[in-house]
């Protein structure tokens, strides 16, 4: 029987984990934490950042040990914190090498594995693995995971199961795919292992850089997690990996991870963005905030309108709308009010390509709300197709809202969606994150023909930041696309500097998906569907990839931007930038 996904009326009952002198999960609130960018090695450095982050309100820090000597040194970091009365959870970040998790097991409060490099390689080798090789590949796996299982039940240690969408082992690829399902699988494997040792302080994670991905994903694992057993009620930690810098940086992490704190899944958060670590804080409070004001869900007996473990979007009927085709196979359209429009009479050729397509008063659109029987009655006797709202009277949630909507109404309607049911005032970080929370998550869910930014009371900012959710959630591309990781101590050069001259010379290319990766723990997986890869080779070195090919070795780091400006150019996918106007 297939898994069964339905979003919590509150927060998903878990059980607690403590992690050093906190705990996440059960009746403890969501946590934040962040991860280091200071070299592991250099104690001061990670002790002046962790006492930086934890000033900024980091609940849990995270610090990469790619190698026995940096896991050897959090003995140090941990010592200097303590003396300087710091008592926050220190977590060791482990990839390859089980030698490392067992000597970080001695000095940290958690250590996250990832199921598929913890004692895999990654070769992108394609082969067909028999029962037998399957199940000798596990018990490969359990001789070099078993002795650091014990190691954490002795002393107390928890561990978080961190899947990678870019980091999937070539066992599981090569039985599951590159896929939510493989993801699912590879956490369980290890999770089943530990349990045989009567381990259960284990949170899990399924992060990636595409948003959809990420979040069928973790729906696919909570619903897995529900079928093995009541006592498989871990934590949940919730990421979106790779989600690049500024606004878009923001905007891709509350769609991810709003959307699934919406739907009541998640214990712990971690916002990653290609910026000084501090700055992640303050975006995750807000998403924790913006969560705990949401109403409990209704339960709803008519279901979920859409499969939840794989994007499909809602079918529609194309109609003409102001003169915009819209539904259908049509380009999600970006509707405005018509005060608004009015005020950027004259302005609308400066805003290049932020353009309003339709205006809500002047498309005969149709409101109707989703409780209402006899509204939703007339809307489905409509002779002809209408592009159908839900009216600003509504006290419902917007997520749940839509979704009902999309649930009853005939699907020959298209649906335009909002992000709010009344104005919340100009700028701010909270309306960015309500409106990519409450759109990109309808929008992945694959509800919405057309979207209105309402919340955001001016139309030039409401603008961009519709456009800026349509490229975030993936449906609809009008500028260059960048993956970009956030810094960490495994970083062979400087993220943020080489991520602004890589946009100073690439802004222009839109359609094209670049990824820019400071190592090659996550690089070649999570870049999959990039079109081209900057991803730190060593240090100082950079290799150059098209997709999840390397083509490039070695390139020193002064000529790398200059170099994959050539690769693009030799694949076809280069134009010059437009000239600029006297």
């Amino acid at each position: 029987m297939p898994p069964v996904y339905r979003p919590f009326s509150g927060r998903r009952p878990t059980r607690a984990v403590r992690i050093g002198t906190t705990a996440v999960g059960g009746s403890h609130p969501i946590r934040v934490q962040s991860m280091l960018t200071s070299d592991t090695m250099n104690t001061q450095a990670c002790v002046d950042e962790t006492l930086g982050l934890v000033a900024a309100g980091c609940e849990i820090v995270r610090i990469t040990a790619p190698t026995v000597q940096d896991a050897k040194n959090l003995k140090a970091i941990r010592e200097t914190l303590r003396g300087r009365g710091c008592t926050v959870p220190l977590v060791a970040d482990i990839h390859f090498k089980p030698e490392a998790a067992l000597e970080a097991a001695r000095w940290v409060d958690k250590v996250r594995i990832n199921p598929g490099n913890f004692a895999d390689s990654k070769k992108f080798n394609v082969r067909e693995y028999t029962d037998a090789e399957y199940a000798a590949e596990i018990e490969r796996i359990r001789d070099r995971f078993h002795p650091f299982v014990q190691l954490c039940r002795d002393r107390g240690v928890a561990m978080r199961i961190g899947t990678n969408h870019g980091s999937l082992s070539d066992r599981i690829m090569n039985r599951y795919g590159d896929t939510p399902l493989g993801m699912v699988e590879s956490a369980l494997e290890f999770a089943r292992l530990a349990r045989e040792s009567d381990y259960h302080d284990l949170v899990f994670s399924m992060k990636a850089s595409n948003p959809k991905v990420m979040i069928e994903a973790y729906r696919l694992l909570v619903a897995r997690l529900d079928d093995e057993g009541s006592d498989w009620n871990y934590p949940i930690h919730l990421g979106v990996t790779e989600a690049g810098d500024s606004d878009d940086g923001r905007i891709k992490s509350a769609i991810g991870i709003g959307s699934l704190l919406a739907d009541g899944i998640g214990d712990t958060i971690r916002v990653s963005l290609t910026e000084d670590s501090v700055h992640e804080i303050p975006v995750a409070q807000a998403l924790v905030a913006l969560a705990e004001k949401r109403h409990p869900q209704e339960a709803d007996a008519i279901g979920l309108p859409f499969e939840p473990f794989s994007f499909e979007r809602r079918a529609s009927e194309k109609i003409v709308v102001g003169g915009v085709p819209t539904g259908g196979d049509q380009i999600v359209r970006v509707a405005i009010r018509q005060a608004a429009y009015e005020k950027l009479t004259g302005q609308l050729a400066a805003l290049g390509d932020f353009q309003p397509e339709i205006v809500h008063e002047q498309a005969g659109i149709l409101e109707v709300d989703p409780r209402e029987d006899e509204e939703v009655r007339l809307a489905n006797s409509s002779p002809v197709a209408r592009l159908v709202t839900i009216p600003d009277t509504c006290d419902l949630d917007i997520i749940p809202a839509f979704r009902r909507l999309a649930t009853r109404l005939d699907p020959r309607h298209p649906i335009l969606l909002k992000d709010a049911f009344q104005s919340r005032g100009s700028g701010g970080l909270e309306n960015l994150l309500a409106a990519a929370t409450s759109i990109g998550s309808l929008l992945c869910d694959g509800i919405g023909d057309a979207i209105l930014v309402q919340g955001e009371a001016a139309p030039e900012q409401s603008l961009r930041l519709a456009y800026n959710i349509l490229q975030a959630a993936g449906v609809r591309i009008f500028k260059t696309d960048y993956v970009a990781c956030p810094s960490c101590g495994r970083t062979l050069f400087n993220l943020q500097e080489t991520t602004t001259r890589i946009k100073e010379a690439t802004l222009h290319l839109k359609g094209v998906k670049i990824a820019v990766m400071g190592c090659i723990v996550n690089g070649p997986g999570e870049m999959a569907d990039a079109d081209f890869g900057y991803v730190g080779g060593a240090p100082g070195k950079v290799n150059l990839y098209v997709g999840k090919t390397p083509v490039k070795f070695h390139i020193p780091e002064q000529e790398a931007v200059e170099r994959l400006v050539d690769l693009i150019r030799d694949h076809g996918r280069w134009f010059d930038p437009p000239a600029l106007s006297a």
